[in-house]
């Protein structure tokens, strides 16, 4: 006689991107076991190949993962596993005032959401005439922000990065999309911007939405105040 299956339980939860509401469910046991092994591999394709083939088994749905905008992946991973592990995660913040006291703060899950700045767009005018279209980091960069080891984000990193989430580039007679051209076509455009409009692509990353929180801690031994913004989801497993 075989043994009993456990049922699972599903949840809703609204994607940030564009407010489409799917179902998941927490990590099962053989799925948590994969993530561990991965992320003791330390090895950056191992991981993502893991994320990907967990958050796809734990959503239901035809859910395109990688073509999800970071922000959405970050977002579904922490539910998931909060959904997984508990509802609460428990940090160890630093206070500001002295750089070195740390303070553990327990943070609820459910409080924790993407912020939207109202200055972002996807759409960077680069001249009277030009624009750039961005699209958002993948599932590749998620991993590599969050999950890398190494510190080495070099220029020519900050370029594939950059390259990577141009979508179109237009005017208002022709299109030019990024998968028609190559990788050392769009390194070449890039090297051809100005300052000023190489700062308008740094406004992007900068005000693209993020999963954030902010939090009040005390320092214990100055009794000061202080306010820590928590962002990235590695902020809250770290």
């Amino acid at each position: 006689m075989p043994l009993p299956k456990i049922a699972t339980p599903y949840y809703n939860l609204e994607l940030p991107s564009t407010g489409e509401e799917i179902e998941y469910r927490p990590f099962l046991v053989k799925e948590e076991k994969v993530l561990v092994l991965a992320m003791e591999s330390q090895d950056t394709k191992q991981i993502t190949k893991a994320i990907k083939d967990v958050i796809k088994s734990c959503v239901k749905g035809k859910v395109k993962i990688e073509e999800l905008p970071t922000f959405d992946i970050e977002y579904l991973f922490l539910n998931i596993r909060g959904k997984s592990v508990g509802e609460e995660v428990e940090v160890r913040l630093i206070c500001p005032d002295d750089g070195e006291t740390e303070v553990p703060v327990t943070i609820p899950i459910d409080e924790i959401k993407v912020q939207k700045n109202p200055d972002h767009n996807r759409d960077i005018k680069l001249d009277d005439h030009l624009t750039m279209r961005m699209k958002y980091p993948s599932l590749d960069q998620f991993v590599s922000e969050n999950f890398d080891l190494s510190d080495d984000i070099g220029i020519e990193k900050t370029f594939d990065l950059i390259s990577s989430c141009i979508e179109t580039i237009y005017n208002e007679e022709e299109a030019w999309s990024s998968a028609d051209v190559t990788k050392k076509e769009l390194s070449e455009f890039l090297e051809g911007l100005n300052t000023a409009q190489f700062k308008d692509i740094e406004q992007f990353f900068e005000t693209m939405p993020k999963l954030s929180y902010k939090v009040e801690i005390t320092n214990p031994k100055t009794k000061k105040k202080s306010e820590v913004v928590l962002e990235g989801i590695s902020s809250f497993f770290a």
